[in-house]
């Protein structure tokens, strides 16, 4: 079966920088529903666009094809007292932006003295990233699996 719109791909993905260093190779095989429902990047789905079980390709990806370029409007600093308890660096905030409320996650970078400093960027903005992935199986989606926008059951999303 080939890959296309409304498949799952059960893929072994290793992600590396630029240099070659890893920065995540995934014990479990991940299972991806396939389609523009943002599952992975675009250029991952693009690249297993009409692919079969046993499809290998690396993937050197720019930042803009990866996760963006860092924006420094993302960065800002609170004061400690108006953390939660046990803040920590790499610890991680939902913050609430907007009219409409949408909530930005923002990882602690920094702690300085009393000041706590968050970047909104996601970790891995600005790097261009070499991506090692292998196509396990291809099935077709189920219609729950579509209507949620990801893969259940197998290395998948499992609802309780």
């Amino acid at each position: 079966m080939k890959i296309t719109k409304d498949t799952v791909a059960t893929l072994k993905l290793k992600v590396a920088d630029s240099l070659g260093r890893l920065i995540e190779n995934a014990k479990e095989p991940a299972a991806v529903l396939i389609g523009g429902y943002g599952n992975t990047l675009p250029a991952i789905e693009a690249a297993l666009e009409g692919q079969e079980s046993g499809f290998e390709t690396t993937l050197n990806l720019t930042p803009e094809q990866a996760f963006g370029q860092r924006d420094d409007s993302l960065l800002r600093s609170l004061a400690k007292k108006d953390f939660p308890p046990g803040v920590k660096v790499g610890g991680q905030l939902e913050i609430s932006e907007g009219e409409a409320g949408e909530f930005r996650l923002y990882h602690v970078s920094k702690i300085k003295g009393d000041t706590v400093m968050l970047d909104g960027n996601h970790p891995l903005a600005g790097m261009s990233l070499k991506i090692t992935l292998k196509v396990l199986s291809v099935r077709a989606a189920s219609a729950e699996e579509i209507a949620h926008n990801h893969a259940h059951g197998e290395h998948g999303h499992q609802h309780h």
